[in-house]
């Protein structure tokens, strides 16, 4: 008797995991919140590896969005073996790890919290090292995660930004639109038919793209890196402004192309990139709330493949839904290339970078 995927049970697990941590964290992020005088900063800095880095580019467009902070992802490496750290005046400084084990990680923080700047640890471990290094700190409270490959602790990671974000903004802080994310979760999941199919295309390949825009352009990137870890694929991320500049030379008639189509306001730039690679024979593979050409799943060009995203969030809270179904596609995308999803090729749950 088959035994379920653990990582496949961790995806299901995110509607409930996600709804257990705005309970458990809002009282903590308001805290913080209160903590935190707008004069002590005038920008943010992410310091992030891996999974936690593409949390890290979703952070670039809400804090700017939302809170009007430029935000840069840190260059580790300055601080761990140039020792150059650079002066950190005016930053707040963010952390981003599921374990909190990242010697690099807590290093920026270590160096942040020497320079007297304001420091926030976002961690599935608040007794890790990146917690203990860090002024104030966010769980994500999701439980264990025993997949090698991140899930529910990446949509924990972009709640939190959201959350930060939010309360950063306003008071009394209005966190009222995060109270939809576990339900949109828990329709995002009914995509996984359309995903087994999609990945059953895309197994016959070699080498694909991932493509977003705005708030989704994390999606991009996560995905292509789901695909990478569990399937072994060549699997690249692209904003489409810069497919548009290069990489687009690659598309020739059945090269598959992956599309995170969310919200309107990148709707017709989308939609004029479908046409391009169309007319190059490519494949569209699309992830998104709606088909660019409007029409419905059934009537798509018999090329394309459409995998559906709920929705029921605003466009910048809509990486926390799309990625679900991108993870399902990772998931069958292992098994259709014969690979054991629990168990990826070569990586470990931490990785200890310096």
């Amino acid at each position: 008797m088959s035994t379920k995927s653990q990582l496949l049970s961790e995806i299901y697990e995110q509607p409930e995991a996600i709804r257990r941590m705005l309970e458990n964290e809002a009282e903590r992020v308001a805290w913080i919140s209160q903590q935190l005088s707008r004069n002590e900063f005038s920008y943010a800095l992410i310091a992030a590896r891996g999974t936690s880095d593409n949390a890290a580019r979703y952070g670039q467009y809400i804090f700017g969005a939302i809170n009007h902070l430029s935000v840069a992802l840190a260059a580790p490496s300055l601080f761990t073996r140039y020792h150059t750290p650079p002066r950190l005046e005016g930053a707040l400084v963010i952390g981003i790890s599921q374990s909190g084990q990242s010697p690099d990680i807590v290093s920026v923080l270590d160096e942040a919290r020497r320079q007297a700047a304001p420091t926030i640890a976002i961690t599935n471990d608040l007794e890790s090292p990146l917690a203990q290094a860090a002024e104030y700190k966010i769980g994500l409270g999701v439980g264990e995660e025993h997949s090698v490959a991140a899930t529910k602790t990446y949509t924990a990671q972009l709640t939190a930004l959201a959350m930060l974000a939010l309360s950063l903004v306003e008071s009394p802080i209005q966190l009222g639109p995060l109270q939809a994310v576990p339900e949109v979760l828990e329709q995002a999941l009914r995509a996984e038919p359309q995903a087994q199919v999609a990945a059953t295309s895309l197994a016959q390949v070699e080498h694909t793209v991932f493509i977003g825009r705005g708030y989704n352009y994390s999606t991009a990137h996560e995905i292509s890196l789901k695909c990478k870890e569990l399937a072994n694929m060549q699997a690249e991320p692209y904003s489409s402004a810069d497919f548009l500049h290069g990489p687009i030379a690659m598309v020739e008639p059945g090269f598959p192309v992956c599309l995170i189509s969310m919200g309107i306001t990148f709707r017709d730039e989308l939609s004029s990139l479908v046409k391009n690679v169309h007319q190059r024979g490519a494949q569209m593979i699309t992830i998104g709330d709606s088909t660019l050409d409007g029409h419905r799943e059934e009537k798509l060009d018999e090329r394309d493949l459409f995998i559906p995203v709920p929705s029921g969030l605003p466009e910048w809270l809509s990486p926390i839904a799309a990625i679900l179904p991108g993870q399902l596609l990772a998931y069958h995308l292992s098994k259709a290339r014969g690979f054991n999803p629990d168990q990826p090729r070569s990586i470990h749950k931490i990785t200890l970078t310096k």
